[in-house]
């Protein structure tokens, strides 16, 4: 009797009188292998549908808690004006609607006009009477931000809201028109600018108020005074977060300095909304697509936005940070005093203005 000493398929084996034995697998193995793949993937298949199940059972609800806080005020603006940064999409434009159908003259300070006269014919007919105007606006360029205050300072008498609203995130390195990069220009420079040339109008208005739209992402930024135009190192996202937390800083010392003017100063995040301003990342857009459901709709995501331009208990207060209609927790860097009135003297500087 011979007696061979045990081996693994695929491999070879010696017997007791020396031959060689060769094993190879068998086609049962080949089959089982088969049979357990074709489980996994069974299981995994199951395993989504149920999860996908599961979502549309409970979309009604997740949709509710994805929709946040809204603004409940009634509150009519009738013989009141307002003007809106970037309101020819998003937020913006939803902003622009809601506060048309409260009864204001709404003016949409827009680069692409085109687009801005769509969206202006569009609230035009939903609502019956709208008094919505256009006029261009560069943020990305000051003299266009000087040329629009020009002739809006010559044509409008009054101006009760300012809706800091335009922005953009996540873009390649570039500059504006002034050599500022773009996001720091764009969504601080810019709108600090434009606010320091209506800031006399506004009080000449009042009661009054600046509505500045920031965003969560405050709590992830830093004011990198050394090298705020990002020319040492440039990352999107971090250079976004310091645009949005300058957003913060630059409301705090505006109200701080409007103290006692009837003019109030409010910034907000407005939720993480569906709209083109992550059309410059790609994983964002991917991400975007993925978890739409738990994401706001522009029209939710205008609430707070809206909510600080109208609410009535909102009249005197201000230099506050607002979420979902509510007050919201300011990171500790938003909060330093310190930071807000270097950031201020420093934005005085590359604009070239004095404002005290």
């Amino acid at each position: 009797m011979e007696t061979t000493i045990p081996s693994f398929p695929g491999t070879t084996a010696v017997d007791v009188s020396g031959r060689l034995n060769t094993f190879t697998p068998s086609e049962t193995d080949g089959s089982k292998a088969h049979s357990v793949m074709m489980l996994m993937l069974v299981v995994f298949a199951g395993g989504l549908g149920l999860v996908a199940m599961i979502l549309r059972l409970l979309s009604p609800q997740i949709r509710k808690y994805a929709a946040g806080g809204m603004c409940r005020s009634t509150a009519r603006l009738d013989g009141k004006v307002a003007l809106i940064t970037g309101a020819n999409s998003g937020i913006g434009k939803e902003t622009a609607l809601d506060l048309a159908f409260r009864g204001a003259r709404v003016i949409l300070a827009c680069r692409d006009v085109e687009k801005g006269e769509e969206v202006a014919t569009e609230i035009r007919t939903r609502v019956g009477g709208a008094k919505v105007e256009v006029r261009e606006l560069d943020l990305a360029d000051t003299c266009s931000i000087r040329a629009f205050a020009q002739r809006f300072l010559r044509e409008v008498n009054h101006l009760h809201i300012l809706i800091n609203n335009a922005g953009v995130m996540m873009c390649p390195y570039m500059k504006t028109a002034d050599g500022f990069e773009m996001q720091i220009g764009v969504n601080h420079l810019g709108h600090f600018l434009l606010t320091y040339l209506l800031i006399g109008l506004l009080k000449r208005s009042a009661p009054s108020r600046i509505v500045v739209v920031s965003s969560l992402a405050h709590n992830f930024g830093w004011i990198r005074f050394h090298d705020l135009h990002s020319q040492g190192s440039y990352n999107s996202g971090l250079a976004y977060c310091q645009s949005k937390l300058a957003n913060v800083l630059f409301t705090r010392e505006l109200a701080r300095r409007l103290h006692g003017s009837n003019v109030t100063a409010n910034s907000l995040h407005p939720g993480t909304v569906r709209s083109e301003l992550v059309r410059h990342s790609t994983a964002m857009s991917l991400l975007f697509a993925v978890f739409s459901m738990f994401l706001k709709t522009p029209k939710e995501g205008a609430q707070t936005s809206v909510y600080c331009a109208v609410a009535e208990e909102l009249q005197s207060i201000s230099g506050k940070h607002f979420s979902d209609c509510v007050p919201a927790f300011v990171a500790p860097q938003g909060r330093s005093e310190e930071t807000a009135r270097k950031l201020w003297d420093v934005s005085c500087e590359l604009l070239g203005i004095e404002w005290d």
